[in-house]
């Protein structure tokens, strides 16, 4: 990209880099695009960007090249992205005043290359049961719903979570609460709802229902639901707020419907909700994350794959919403 919007997206040959002293030199194989990236390309999203930039976040590919002080991998390891780079553990870096969210494609370049170098320090190993496609779909949208129900929420067996929608978060949210022994309700469009049973939801909902609330709460006998992954945001919170259980969670992770939320405050107190804010999450969730997807088999849900010539193609793809990830294959 030379400048911001749709029309600046080009194709440039440039010769390999080269790894500095603590840097890997990485050979993509593939790139999973989310909607942020598209809304880096078209809008900027305010970010301080320095052309050329490179969009794109999530990438899987194999070491070809360290610098003379690299020692956390080997050439030949095949590896993913880090999202947000500087975040390994713990509380998220920044202050209230300047809260942190330096993610690649975004503050730092991106991935959409032939090949990337970037420090040591922002890659993990790849699952060892996934091909670099299916791999590269991790570092953000399956991290985000892996750090809402898991990291932070300590999703337990047998209770109750509520998906909004059948993007690359909520499919990922789906997969990894089934295989914590939670039950799955999703609530998407009508068109969507076989596959999504298909994929093991308990239940599946039409969204565009003016009372599917009250079909979740009937499906839970009243009881309401223990974990909301909240991908809409905007006035959708407020729904998220009647169905949640009493001392249940929603997990604020969407801005679909705008990124201004509200929702009336009486079922928020009376039922002792927990609202958190899930920007992606650290680098040893990640970690974990791909042990569990080695453990258990998981399987992302693609809904293309496009060569990288083809990345406005992927972009009006992403617009339309994809049920599971797009992919973009590079080498």
């Amino acid at each position: 990209m030379g400048a911001i919007g749709r029309d600046q997206l080009t194709l440039r040959r440039v010769p390999i880099p080269q790894p500095g002293q603590h840097e890997l030199l990485v050979k993509v194989k593939a790139v999973a695009l989310n909607h942020r990236d598209k809304m880096v390309v078209e809008t900027g999203r305010g970010l301080p960007i320095a052309f050329p930039f490179t969009p794109g976040s999530d990438l899987a590919g194999r070491v070809v090249g360290l610098g003379r002080e690299a020692s956390r991998f080997a050439v030949g390891d095949n590896v993913i992205s880090t999202i947000t780079p500087d975040w390994i553990e713990g509380a998220r870096p920044g202050t209230a005043r300047t809260p942190s969210y330096r993610t690649l494609g975004g503050h730092y370049p991106g991935v959409l290359a032939e090949y990337v170098v970037f420090p040591q320090d922002w890659f993990v190993y790849a699952p060892t049961t996934l091909q670099s496609a299916d791999a590269s779909t991790l570092p953000c949208a399956a991290l985000t719903a892996w750090f809402a129900l898991i990291e932070r929420g300590r999703l337990q067996p047998g209770q109750t979570v509520l998906i909004e929608g059948t993007g690359g978060v909520g499919l990922f949210g789906l997969q990894i609460a089934m295989a914590h022994g939670a039950t799955v309700i999703v609530s998407a469009g009508s068109d969507k709802l076989d596959r999504v049973r298909a994929l093991g939801a308990h239940h599946a909902i039409d969204r565009r229902l003016e009372k599917w609330g009250n079909i979740v709460l009937d499906i839970t006998d009243g009881r309401g639901v223990d974990h909301v992954l909240e991908i809409v945001g905007g006035t959708h919170l407020g729904q998220a707020a009647e169905v949640v259980a009493v001392g249940g969670r929603i997990s604020l992770i969407g801005a679909l419907g705008g990124f201004e939320v509200s929702a009336p405050v009486a079922p928020l107190l009376f039922k002792d909700v927990v609202i958190q804010g899930i920007g992606t999450g650290h680098r040893r969730a990640l970690e974990d994350l791909v042990r569990m997807v080695d453990r258990t088999g998981l399987k992302p849900v693609i809904d293309t794959r496009y060569s990288i010539d083809d990345l406005p193609e992927a972009l009006d793809h992403l617009s339309r919403g994809p049920f599971g990830k797009i992919v973009i294959g590079v080498s």
